[in-house]
């Protein structure tokens, strides 16, 4: 297989995904449970739905404070306005073609900032271990709260964590025989790597050397809060999940959110995911669908609408750049 072809499979697989399970979704639903998930859509409490966009706006923006906190060890300290532009940007982008964020992000850091892409990217690299590391962290949290739920759920489902360990297991071995190969080659390919990989741990590893860490952990932490808040939220825009508890909401988040990993956006994915962690605690596949079109249709929007406004304003902000 070309590297082309892989490529367009990239960008293509995803956004098929998506269809295909919006596709999916919509033939596995009657004509009356439509109807009922549009009736519940459009009788959303506009308040909540604003609530949770507004609460998304402010953790992008804790994010775009949070960034100089990483960047200003390695010398630079761009305008937050930018910051917070650039940022929206990359998601925007994201729903487009997956992945294409990140670079492009490092790269309007680069054109906009003078920051040298290594080093902006690296940032970013750090920005994606502390998501992670949020995310399991929210995930065990749920765990401890709904240990009796989730484990009678995995153990009904056949989850096989022996093969989810060995797998686990092989990954770390290849990537460790891999990073002892470049360490040992002096080809060119190898030196490129190396000064790549350099770039990217300064920006990894600028975490230790700010000035601000307690500044850097409290935006962390609100950036989270944010994001479980603007779900949480939508609770209230239904009669039949207002009764839900903040541990029965979690484990919707958590499956949400791996959706989001999964198709653009999480088109077609995100409410099957969110209705299906719903159903769990016995909330019917009408108003569990309604729930995750509301809280997709109020993300996507505040995605688009805003990262289309900030892909105009940034060069024009920026015209001497």
């Amino acid at each position: 297989m070309t590297t082309g072809l892989k490529h367009k499979l990239k960008i293509i697989l995803p956004i098929a995904l998506g269809v295909f399970l919006v596709w999916y979704s919509y033939t596995n639903t009657t004509p009356e449970n439509r109807s009922q998930i549009v009736f519940y859509i459009k009788e959303a409490d506009p308040l909540y739905v604003f609530l949770s966009v507004l609460m998304g706006i402010l953790g992008h923006v804790s994010r775009a404070i949070r960034w100089n906190y990483l960047l200003e060890p390695l010398g630079y300290k761009p305008r937050i306005k930018n910051n917070i532009l650039i940022i929206l940007t990359s998601y925007f982008a994201n729903l487009g073609i997956p992945r294409t964020g990140e670079v492009l992000r490092a790269t309007a850091l680069t054109t906009y900032e003078n920051v040298p892409f290594e080093k902006g990217f690296g940032t970013i690299v750090t920005e994606r271990v502390i998501d992670v590391i949020m995310l399991l962290a929210i995930v065990l949290i749920t765990f401890l709260l709904q240990t009796d739920i989730i484990m009678s759920m995995l153990i009904e489902r056949g989850i096989n964590f022996t093969g989810i360990l060995l797998l686990l297991g092989a990954g770390i071995l290849s990537f460790g025989i891999f990073i002892l190969f470049i360490k040992k080659s002096s080809t060119a390919f190898a030196k490129k790597i190396k000064m790549f990989v350099k770039g990217l741990l300064d920006g990894v590893f600028s975490i230790f050397k700010m000035k601000h860490k307690w500044l850097f952990i409290f935006h962390t932490l609100f950036i989270w809060a944010c994001y479980i808040g603007m779900f949480w939220v939508i609770k209230f825009t239904l009669p039949e999940t207002l009764h839900l508890s903040l541990g029965q909401l979690l484990v919707a988040f958590i499956a949400g959110s791996f959706a989001m990993a999964t198709t653009n956006g999480g088109i077609g994915l995100y409410p099957i995911a969110v209705s299906s962690a719903l159903a769990i605690y016995g909330i019917s596949a009408v108003s569990g669908d309604a729930f995750g079109w509301i809280i997709w249709i109020a993300q996507t929007m505040m995605i688009v609408v805003f990262g289309a406004i900030s892909f105009l304003l940034l060069p024009l902000l920026n015209r001497n750049k």
